[in-house]
């Protein structure tokens, strides 16, 4: 009898030991200082600087076309200019236009044969930042050079193709027609 009484007692006390032993949650340690980020934002600032440079530059060079600074930080001058007040593509609407792709040297990456004939669900489908707004400036029959920074073509990633990283593009884009999506659910 004196053993099992030992062996409760044993057990009371180990158990009310352990129940009074809260444990705290530990917290994690943390190393980060902020500094990747504020010198990811650094290189980014001096990118992004540079490519306005580059970019001022052939707008200078190129002084007998007016060119126009969008909000979304791009610029864009007119080939060929439609001044009928036509619609222009909005959201709903499926864009056909045909594009050509070249470096800030003027040297093509792809031809308007390689980009085929593109057929555009506005803002429903995935295509290049830039394309995606500068397309809804554009009315049917206008063509129009857009000078894109990389954060507005395709950003650090390129295409995995001819399009490397960070870098700046010119799209010539000829905007041949523009429909009313009937299929559409908005």
């Amino acid at each position: 009898m004196k053993l099992q009484t030992l062996l409760l007692l044993g057990t009371f006390i180990f158990f009310a030991s352990c129940s009074q032993q809260q444990q705290q949650a530990r917290k994690p340690i943390s190393h980060t200082s902020g500094t990747f980020i504020k010198e990811s934002i650094e290189r980014n600032k001096i990118l992004i600087a540079d490519e306005e440079y580059l970019i001022a530059e052939i707008i200078k060079k190129d002084s007998l076309k007016s060119y126009i600074s969008s909000n979304k930080g791009y610029w864009y001058k007119y080939e060929t200019k439609v001044n009928e007040a036509t619609p222009t593509p909005k959201r709903g609407d499926i864009a056909f236009f045909d594009y050509e792709i070249k470096d800030l040297k003027n040297r093509i990456i792809y031809t308007m044969a390689e980009t085929k004939p593109q057929t555009y669900y506005v803002d429903k489908e995935n295509i290049m930042m830039g394309l995606r707004d500068g397309i809804k400036l554009m009315k049917k029959g206008e063509i129009v050079t857009f000078l894109f920074p990389s954060h507005m073509a395709y950003g650090y990633h390129g295409d995995d193709k001819k399009i490397g990283t960070n870098e700046p593009l010119i799209c010539t884009v000829s905007l041949n027609d523009i429909k009313e999506d009937t299929q559409a659910k908005n």
